[in-house]
């Protein structure tokens, strides 16, 4: 009994309650997604009751619906490919330019500078940069998908370059001494001792990288409007028309493409954790 009293003496209401408020802010919203994409419009009413409520009959014919409105396939295959370039891309480049970096500041001013003036980027609004990608890449003839890609490259850069060169700071400077005794390259070194060791966070920049390009609408929308290449978040866009919105078609086809991602975010999950535990030891 006395330790059941300990126990419950012990307990952190405060940051319990708080915690039970940011779960509800999460399923709330979720469960509004799925049962107004289970519903059909016929359902849907104006009141608060009538939008909480459970569907009469759970179907898919949002779901079939919403595939064909937004060429589901199709639009699925650009996001895709996108993300994944993005990505692969993002961990090659910004780990090495990371690795440069982290490894020089305490040296060279010069890299310091640099550091400092990459990390600056992360300040910089897109509204500001919007009308000047839009006229470059028309001018340079890269107003495609691979515009997109070189953008978020640039875009993601400040925040991965700031995650890789802290967290080199855990990985001991002994190691690459040891290789340069035996008679390896700072190539070499980086690539099979060092950009192994870094794996935690490549999980982490890679969930970080594709969870911003998989969502992002304003990017594709500037750079390849008019070439009649759609990616999700551009295709879901026809739900909202100057008159209102399909909330079912619109939620079905949120929930299709939430899962991609979800998928890649748990696949990735152990290793991110490892990285915010190796990034804390000091």
């Amino acid at each position: 009994m006395k330790q059941k009293n300990k126990v419950a003496a012990t307990t952190n209401w405060p940051l319990t309650i708080l915690l039970i408020v940011g779960c509800l802010t999460v399923i709330f919203p979720l469960y509004m997604a799925l049962v107004i994409a289970f519903k059909k419009p016929s359902e849907m009413t104006n009141d608060i009751a009538g939008a909480l409520s459970l569907p009469k009959s759970w179907s898919l014919e949002n779901f079939a619906e919403a595939m064909r409105v937004t060429d589901f396939w199709h639009s699925l295959g650009y996001s895709v490919m996108i993300t994944v370039v993005t990505v692969v891309l993002a961990i090659l480049l910004h780990s090495l330019a990371g690795y440069a970096i982290g490894r020089s500041m305490a040296k060279s001013k010069f890299y310091k500078v640099s550091y400092l003036y990459i990390v600056s980027g992360m300040f910089v609004p897109f509204a500001i940069l919007m009308m000047p990608l839009v006229k470059q890449t028309a001018q340079m003839g890269i107003d495609n998908w691979f515009g997109v890609i070189l953008c978020y490259l640039v875009f993601y850069m400040p925040m991965n370059v700031m995650l890789y060169s802290g967290y080199l700071k855990n990985i001991p400077i002994a190691l690459e001494e040891a290789a340069f005794v035996d008679g390896a390259t700072t190539w070499s070194t980086y690539w099979k001792i060092i950009f192994p060791i870094m794996t935690p966070m490549h999980a982490t920049v890679a969930v970080l990288t594709a969870l911003g390009t998989w969502n992002d609408v304003m990017t594709p929308l500037v750079i390849m409007s008019g070439t009649g290449v759609n990616t999700l978040p551009l295709a879901q866009l026809t739900f909202q028309t100057q008159f209102g919105t399909n909330y079912n078609l619109a939620f079905a086809s949120y929930l299709l493409a939430l899962l991609p991602i979800l998928i890649f975010y748990l696949v990735c999950q152990k290793q991110i954790i490892n990285g915010v535990v190796n990034g804390a030891v000091k």
